[in-house]
């Protein structure tokens, strides 16, 4: 098991940046693909970003591409979330998830993929 805790959220003016740490504690971190996710009011959950568990590939929605940067560092069992140029659509419950993947290349971008979630941190992006 894993147990995963985002920091970082808060209220941002809309054009403004945040970065969402998750940090990891339990089964050995590098083993692990990891995963953003978001959830805004009265909406599914979304995959936002992951990456794989070496970090050289990665996912993102389409509507974060270019803004949003997924990024990894095994040493400190942290997966980042770097956002920036928020938008009010940001707005959501951010919740990071892993899995262990025997594949070190494979990256997963659905909620099924996922076994492991943290608590979640709200981003809340005001116009």
């Amino acid at each position: 098991q894993v147990h995963l805790v985002e920091s970082g959220g808060g209220l941002v003016q809309a054009g403004g940046s945040l970065r969402l740490p998750c940090v990891a504690s339990g089964r050995p971190f590098s083993n692990h693909g990891m995963g953003w996710f978001r959830q805004g009011p009265g909406k599914e959950r979304e995959a936002v970003a992951a990456i794989s568990r070496n970090g050289d590939h990665t996912f993102y929605m389409d509507s974060v591409k270019g803004r949003f940067t997924i990024s990894r560092d095994n040493a400190k069992n942290t997966v980042y979330l770097q956002m920036n140029s928020l938008k009010p659509e940001d707005t959501a419950v951010y919740y990071c998830a892993s899995k262990l993947f025997f594949d070190r290349l494979q990256v997963g971008v659905r909620a099924d993929d996922y076994d492991n979630w943290g608590q979640g941190a709200q981003v809340t992006v005001s116009s």
